[in-house]
């Protein structure tokens, strides 16, 4: 869960500030990963994202940190919705590139996971991005769908999009290369 707030200050800073009135905080929380859940070993990636997705395993921080979310996983492919805001602007007043590479990068490991066997991981060791057009603070959900190309013994290559709910416009796209870390 994420909220906004206008908040006055608890104290004014000595240094020149933004008049009170503007200043905004953002609050969220999350359930953190339990160090260790029974059963999680042997249940292959597919398993563990629908767990998520169905909330008998914790969402991963990072979602609740920059505001986007597991919507939709099947063999080969999972789907994030992801929300921009203020709070991710850069200082050009665009949504910074990060939350768009964290987006796609977040699809394309899971569409990786949803075809990686129990005892098995992944990391990223690729991530090639391109963002097509600038998103503001006001743009509504977008939607990324990652799709798993090839899942092998050692790698693995994914691609994703991120396409505006509202619009259907292609906002970026990514590839990505995995290394694939099986158990001995």
């Amino acid at each position: 869960m994420t909220t906004y707030e206008t908040a006055a200050p608890a104290s004014a800073p000595a240094a020149p500030a933004a008049p009170a009135s503007s200043l905004r905080t953002r609050t969220h929380s999350w359930e953190p990963q339990p160090a260790s859940v029974p059963g999680l070993a042997d249940m292959s990636g597919l398993e563990i994202l629908r767990a998520a997705l169905k909330g008998t395993l914790p969402a991963a921080s990072m979602t609740s940190t920059l505001g986007f979310r597991l919507t939709e996983v099947g063999e080969g492919f999972a789907v994030f919705e992801g929300d921009p805001g203020d709070h991710l602007l850069n200082p050009m007043g665009t949504v910074h590139g990060g939350f768009l590479a964290t987006l796609l990068d977040s699809a394309l490991g899971s569409a990786v996971m949803t075809r990686l066997p129990a005892g098995t991981a992944y990391t990223t060791v690729q991530l090639g991005v391109h963002m097509i057009r600038p998103v503001l603070a006001d743009t509504p959900t977008l939607r990324c769908e990652g799709t798993a190309l090839h899942v092998g013994r050692t790698t693995a290559t994914a691609e994703a999009r991120i396409t505006g709910t509202h619009d259907g416009k292609l906002y970026a796209h990514a590839t990505t290369t995995c290394a694939v870390l099986r158990t001995p």
